[in-house]
């Protein structure tokens, strides 16, 4: 795919350059030989000025009657020599009078066309890149301009012809030029365009090279940032989906991990205890005390799967808020309720349950269940004779709830970690040998899917504190009493 890749850009960089320089040439030879003809017809009419001058000068000097042949025939044979040229008189109808050319001259067969002498009066000077109505082979480069008498008649016209071969000759030495020096080109921009494009595609073969490696499930390999263009850009998204994909692999395991330990216990139990009736082991007088057991591991796995279960329905996205305005201080209210006899055993003071009204804008019966895991937890792990605090404040939009207790609290180090799924503190193993680590985990996922954050505070040996915040209800204006929290 690569090699692939490589080759494709190469191909497409190295045709570009390619038309491109065609381009560039024909261009080049299309104003060269346009600068080639303007050049030379410039030469050609600077000397046929030349010949006009002298010829006006012999035709005033006979009174502009027949001129002396072989003094004009010698000064336009120094003027047609010096640029190659011939140059040749005619009358106004077009028969050749004087000619430079040497040997046999075709001039005095042929009759300048009508045409030629027609343009040459009306526009006071001719020139052409052609045969000049059939008197030439070849192309020749020709101009002319009329000898006028001074009542404005024209009495003679001078032409000035050079072959037009030394164009083909001139476009050959420019194309000759041009091809050497484009082919120096194209084999330094061929290798340029070779090793930027190998380097441009290196990252993307390190790319496959770890992608392969993903699929054998090491996620260690990371693409080196050579830059930070878009290919370096994607190498730094494609290394953070690693690092993604490593901790993801991780929780994963983890959580396999996690769930096995979790359900293995409860199902050895059962299981031990289930046998143990079949065979007669378990007497008949204790089979009642072994079956409660066996019902508690049974619940307990009932409220794992379950958890387990909503879970999975909030982080797919399946669950749907169904958010109202209501007062958090009484829902907390009567959840508090719920655990009176816990509450009573361990000769709890509660706290801050008389503050007034604090509506909040959220699912009613997900935020019962957030304030049902926390103040479960609070009362499982709060000394005896110790309190429970409730605690609000409404800022920016958000209403701020506090649960606080008293008691060991978390250690620092424990505090990244109570939020992960399955887990749980040595502590909180020997205090809450029913639960099953996902409390904390439902709880942030509820408060996340409202926009809200969870906090934790804990000091060791002083308390511990769960702070979450909720929209805040627009209807709870007014509502909040001065002597709430902040």
């Amino acid at each position: 795919m690569q090699k692939s890749l490589l080759s494709k850009y190469f191909t497409v960089c190295s045709a570009i350059i390619l038309v491109s320089i065609t381009i560039l040439g024909l261009i080049l030879m299309v104003f060269a030989a346009q600068y080639f003809k303007l050049d030379k017809q410039k030469l050609l009419m600077r000397n046929a000025s030349q010949a006009l001058s002298l010829t006006e000068a012999e035709y005033k000097r006979n009174g502009y009657k027949e001129v002396n042949s072989y003094t004009l025939k010698a000064g336009y044979t120094i003027l047609g020599n010096a640029i190659d040229a011939t140059i040749f008189l005619t009358d106004p109808d077009g028969k050749t009078l004087l000619c430079t050319e040497t040997g046999a001259c075709s001039h005095f067969t042929y009759i300048i066309p009508q045409s030629v002498r027609q343009k040459l009066e009306n526009e006071g000077e001719y020139k052409e890149m052609g045969k000049l109505g059939g008197i030439y082979k070849n192309n020749f480069y020709t101009v002319a301009v009329p000898l006028k008498h001074p009542t404005g008649q024209s009495v003679a016209y001078i032409f000035v012809s050079s072959s037009a071969s030394g164009l083909q000759y001139f476009l050959a030495e420019i194309l000759n030029m041009f091809a050497i020096s484009s082919l120096a080109v194209i084999v330094i921009s061929f290798i340029v365009i070779y090793f930027v494009t190998s380097r441009m595609v290196k990252p993307l073969r390190e790319m496959v090279g770890a992608t392969q490696s993903f699929a054998k499930g090491d996620f260690t390999v990371r693409v080196p940032v050579t830059s930070y263009d878009e290919v370096g850009q994607l190498a730094i998204a494609f290394n953070n989906m690693a690092t993604s994909l490593a901790s993801t692999e991780s929780v994963r395991r983890s959580f396999i991990g996690n769930v096995s330990h979790e359900l293995k216990t409860p199902m050895t139990t059962i299981a031990g205890f289930i046998d143990g009736i079949l065979d007669g082991t378990i007497t008949e007088d204790k089979r009642d005390k072994y079956l409660r057991i066996v019902s508690d591991e049974v619940n307990r796995l009932s409220r794992l799967v379950r958890s387990m279960l909503n879970i999975a329905r909030m982080e797919s996205g399946e669950l749907k808020l169904a958010p109202a305005d209501f007062d958090i201080n009484e829902t907390i209210c009567t959840t508090v309720f719920t655990f009176e006899q816990q509450i009573e055993n361990k000769q709890l003071e509660i706290r801050g349950l008389d503050q007034g009204k604090f509506m909040v804008s959220a699912d009613c019966d997900l935020i019962h269940q957030v304030v049902y895991n926390l103040i479960d937890n609070a009362v499982k792990f709060v000394n005896e004779g110790g309190y429970i605090e409730f605690r609000y404040r409404t800022e920016g939009g958000f209403t701020y709830i506090g649960i606080r207790n008293s008691g060991d609290g978390i250690p620092k180090e424990e505090i990244p970690h109570v939020f992960e799924k399955f887990y749980k503190s040595d502590r909180s193993r020997s205090l809450d040998k029913n639960g099953v680590g996902l409390g904390l985990h439902i709880v942030r996922t509820i408060i996340n899917l409202h926009s809200g954050d969870i906090y934790v505070r804990s000091v060791e040996g002083e308390y511990c504190e769960f702070e979450f915040t909720l929209p805040t209800a627009k209807t709870s204006k007014g509502l909040l009493r001065k002597g709430s929290q902040s």
